[in-house]
């Protein structure tokens, strides 16, 4: 049984105004904003190269790669019989 802990991303969104959002991907930041509130598009924002080394910064926004640490869960795997 594979029990090692599945790294997930998560994509840090802080607007000028100090809001912050969290999101699974680059692309689900553009479902609640356009490129007008952020002042990028989705295709440049790909091609930046966003990474955890790496943010994207303007007037609008600083966007940041991350990885969510989790604890690991034994939630719904059965014990194995000694």
């Amino acid at each position: 049984m594979n029990t090692e802990k599945k790294e997930r991303t998560v994509v840090h969104v802080e607007l000028a105004d100090g809001e912050h959002f969290y999101f699974g991907s680059i692309a689900n930041i553009f479902e609640y904003f356009d490129v007008e509130k952020i002042g990028i598009s989705y295709g440049a924002l790909r091609n930046f190269g966003l990474s955890n080394e790496k943010a994207y910064h303007n007037t609008k926004c600083t966007i940041r790669k991350g990885v969510l640490l989790a604890k690991k869960s034994n939630r719904g795997r059965k014990k194995e019989k000694e």
